[in-house]
């Protein structure tokens, strides 16, 4: 059984896509998944880049792509009132709901959909008050600890060499975007290509 560790944030719609479809991509394959969540923004300033909805053009294709993929696949998917957005307070509310850090699948299909379902105002105060409610969490998503813990996330990312979400790592292989499953799945079933190619 292989070990995918899964870096998202909840900023991203590819990353959203990524995590709607990947139980149909990889059925029928042995794997457990580890969803951490990392700040998209640490990762690029790190690799010195610019985000795409910070390039007009790549901002424009972003939106029409991501809109015909959900449509493709059948996911609903509806832009938050603004976007980019702050996505800390959701990052934070994730790591929050887990001892380690990790959040369940659960707690990241519900902060998902809080994004990218319905349009409504994804850094909204009001209802990540909400949101911490329904969720619950252990600690205190503004506490120290959490705050350092999802910093942990995002040096910890950078160390096995993820620029970007969605990251899926396998085996110390990086897997980047969503367009990457087939791409993993095959890897996980064995691709003599991959498995010869590593570094």
């Amino acid at each position: 059984m292989k070990q995918i560790t899964f870096f998202l944030d909840f900023i991203s719609p590819y990353a959203y896509l990524a995590f709607e479809t990947l139980p149909k991509a990889l059925l029928g394959v042995s794997y457990t998944v580890s969803y951490q969540p990392v700040l998209f923004a640490g990762l690029l300033k790190h690799h010195g880049q610019l985000g795409p909805a910070e390039i007009p053009a790549k901002r424009d294709w972003m939106h029409r792509q991501v809109r015909w993929l959900a449509q493709r696949d059948g996911i609903p998917l509806q832009f938050p009132a603004q976007h980019p957005f702050n996505p800390l307070g959701l990052l934070r509310l994730a790591v929050a709901s887990d001892p380690a850090g990790l959040p369940n699948r659960y707690v990241c299909e519900t902060l998902f959909r809080h994004v990218w379902v319905g349009g409504a105002d994804a850094a909204s105060e009001e209802r990540l008050h909400l949101l911490t409610e329904l969720l619950a969490p252990a600690r205190d998503p503004r506490s120290a600890e959490v705050k350092a813990q999802l910093q942990a996330h995002g040096a910890a990312a950078i160390a096995q060499g993820v620029f970007g979400v969605p990251t899926f790592v396998v085996d110390g292989q990086v897997f980047w975007g969503q367009d990457a499953l087939p791409m993993l799945r095959s890897y996980i079933e064995g691709d003599a290509v991959q498995v010869a190619s590593r570094p």
